[in-house]
């Protein structure tokens, strides 16, 4: 395996997510305030949405003719400074998200656990929702950034 360092930048740009109903899907995406960036339809077996939530780089894309992959597969991170803001946020906006947890690892196994991380890291503290499909995203708060990142 090569150790060098690499010459290329390489940036993660969308990530794929499968859904049953596009529209559906779009409108719950814009009910979180993420902008449309494009909607795309070349016939009714091709279609193709983008949107980006507010401050990502990193956008998602859905539609019809996009993926072979089963709606409500995908799962994601969106991370966000204040968990409690983003989690309130959520809720105004009518989507069910979960109370915060942490993760511990018991023998290997990842276990969630009620409640903030008690010792308030970065990185170690969570809640979640999923989309209409059943798509999950975990809301990671952190605060501050590891060296290099």
């Amino acid at each position: 395996m090569s150790t060098q360092e690499p010459t290329v930048d390489m940036k993660i740009e969308v990530h794929i997510i499968p859904v049953a109903d596009v529209d559906r899907a779009l409108g719950f995406y814009q009910s979180l305030g993420w902008r449309l960036d494009a909607d795309f339809e070349a016939g009714p077996e091709f279609r193709i949405v983008q949107l980006t939530p507010p401050g990502s780089e990193c956008s998602i894309i859905f539609g019809r003719g996009v993926t072979s992959a089963a709606p409500g597969s995908a799962e994601g991170y969106l991370v966000v400074f204040d968990l409690d803001k983003a989690r309130t946020d959520l809720a105004g906006r009518g989507v069910e998200v979960s109370k915060p947890f942490h993760k511990v690892y018991d023998s290997g196994a990842e276990v969630r656990v009620d409640g903030r991380d008690p010792d308030g890291r970065s990185y170690a503290s969570y809640a979640s929702f999923s989309d209409p499909d059943g798509n999950g995203w975990q809301l990671q708060e952190v605060q501050e950034r590891l060296p290099g990142r």
